[in-house]
């Protein structure tokens, strides 16, 4: 069994970036899939905590990004996990419908075989 240790956690003592940003990767938390990775700010962690819908920083819009909320395709956090560096973080997630905008379950459709690049089915897709 797992200890879990009580602890204060603020966002601001992670790593982040020079415009306060930390990479996430999400991942499928019954699957292990990995589906996507985007950016947090110590804002868009505490919206993620509170609510338990992970809310990410969208670079080019300059905004918070909740996942889903125009699509519907929504990231129920599961489990927030932070690196050795604590300079990424890994969101283990329950996913509705696909992760990616394309509407792929995954944004790692592109696998480089023989030096080319090829697109591939993943776990889901028809």
């Amino acid at each position: 069994m797992q200890k879990v240790f009580a602890m204060s956690f603020d966002p601001e003592e992670l790593r982040l970036d020079a415009r306060g940003l930390i990479p996430a990767i999400a991942q499928d938390a019954g699957t292990g899939e990995v589906l996507m990775m985007a950016w947090m700010s110590p804002e868009s962690i505490r919206r993620t905590l509170t609510t338990g819908r992970v809310t990410y920083w969208s670079r080019s819009r300059g905004a918070f990004w909740a996942k889903g909320e125009s699509s519907g395709h929504v990231q129920e956090l599961v489990e927030l996990r932070i690196d050795c560096d604590r300079d990424c973080l890994l969101l283990l997630v329950q996913q509705t419908g696909p992760a990616c905008h394309t509407n792929r379950r995954s944004c790692f459709y592109t696998a480089l075989r023989d030096g080319q690049e090829v697109e591939i089915m993943t776990p889901g897709e028809d």
